[in-house]
């Protein structure tokens, strides 16, 4: 069985913060951390290959820094890491992340790809999806449990007032929630034994995939501007009966002329 994990390494978002000139994120000084649903992939990547003897692959696009989510990965039991990074990548949206991810992916052997639902950094939950639609393959998204039987897996697929239990063969991409699992330590073996391990560095030329598809000019959406939530004010309790407490409600939404 050989498995492929998308991770992202992402700013720690407890302490981020925008600047207010140019509603930008300030990244000086705050800490870069695995994305935290990309951990419970890795997880159970792990756990599959525990259970099967799976061979782990771990891809990442992004800056040269981003060796050290992939270290990380490799800490936790990965067999191998690969650090997709151009300039070409430079500017690129969830369409062109997904196009260079899948190319990287086209390039090497895969049963299973597994990925976080979403990043922290930026929420869409896009481009685990895009990824199994560029490489033609079938996908399931709010993973909380996967059972494995040959080349066909039993999924738990988690929904708003329940779940879904789907029946897959492989190939297949899987995007995995928090309740998947609980992603496990470093060890101090693996640690040590990573260190010697060489991480693949791709660039632009290694991937198959269109360079017109690629960063800023493959990037059909732009940000315009990041801001952080409105602070609330503090609310008022009101204890009365509940028709009174109707009346009052009904007065003040008028009186700010929200109705």
């Amino acid at each position: 069985m050989k498995i492929v994990v998308c991770i992202k390494q992402v700013p720690d978002t407890t302490v981020v913060k925008i600047d207010p000139k140019t509603g930008t994120l300030i990244r000086e000084g705050v800490p870069s951390i695995i994305n935290p649903e990309d951990k419970n992939a890795l997880e159970e990547a792990l756990r599959l290959k525990d259970a099967h003897g799976a061979h782990v692959t771990v891809i990442t696009m992004g800056p040269p820094q981003a060796k050290d989510a992939l270290r990380e990965a490799l800490a936790m039991g990965a067999d191998e890491a690969i650090l997709i990074t151009d300039r070409a990548f430079a500017g690129a949206d969830t369409l062109a992340t997904s196009e260079a991810l899948a190319g990287a992916i086209r390039k090497l052997p895969y049963d299973i790809i597994l990925g976080g639902r979403q990043a922290i950094d930026g929420d869409t939950a896009q481009v685990g999806p895009e990824i199994a639609e560029h490489l033609g393959i079938s996908q399931v998204t709010y993973v909380q449990a996967v059972e494995a039987n040959g080349d066909k897996l039993t999924i738990n697929r988690a929904l708003e007032n329940g779940h879904e239990i789907i029946e897959v063969q492989t190939p297949v991409l899987l995007t995995a929630i928090k309740e998947l699992n609980e992603p496990r330590y470093m060890n101090a073996r693996d640690i040590y034994e990573s260190a010697n391990k060489e991480i693949q560095i791709w660039t632009a030329d290694d991937i198959d995939v269109d360079k017109s598809k690629l960063g800023l000019s493959g990037s059909p959406t732009k940000v315009k501007k990041s801001m952080t939530k409105e602070v609330k004010g503090q609310g008022e309790i009101v204890n009365m009966a509940p028709k009174d407490a109707v009346e009052h409600v009904l007065a003040k939404l008028k009186e700010k002329h929200y109705i």
